[in-house]
């Protein structure tokens, strides 16, 4: 779709989504919903809906937004969507990052839906307290997958 190659970055196919035991998902906004490339590869993923090989896995979200009106919360919310049709497990981070989920000097993307950041043109790169809640939102989301496979 017009994105430039990523040189030497593993490219996955949506069928290699089965594999997994839980799914980070991250991408960036366009006009307050997913990017169509995501959205693309989403559509991709047609076969395991109508087998259900994704029901019951957890699945998460992590973005970014071109500015503070870009979408930090409308983009979760929209890319919901696809997680319930697959029947995936929505694991939020909610404010479990704790204080600094309320932080209000600092520029600081994210929400109770998933962490995030603020790109601007694309020069601007994470905070390092956008870095700690996305670091935490892993954590936190790697653990309630490991709880959840392990009484499945």
């Amino acid at each position: 779709m017009g994105g430039p190659p990523k040189g030497d970055v593993p490219i996955i196919n949506s069928s290699d989504l089965a594999e997994a035991d839980g799914l980070l998902f991250g991408f960036p906004t366009r006009f307050g919903m997913m990017a169509a490339q995501f959205k693309a590869f989403l559509d991709t993923t047609g076969g395991l809906w109508r087998t259900q090989a994704l029901a019951g896995k957890p699945a998460g979200i992590f973005y970014s937004t071109g500015s503070q009106g870009g979408g930090q919360e409308t983009t979760p919310l929209t890319a919901i969507t696809q997680l319930v049709h697959h029947g995936m497990i929505f694991v939020p981070i909610g404010y479990t990052f704790g204080a600094g989920m309320f932080e209000m000097e600092k520029v600081k993307g994210g929400s109770p839906y998933g962490s995030g950041t603020y790109a601007g043109d694309g020069s601007r790169q994470p905070s390092e307290l956008e870095l700690q809640q996305a670091f935490h939102q892993g954590k936190y989301f790697a653990g309630i997958t490991k709880k959840f496979n392990a009484t499945a």
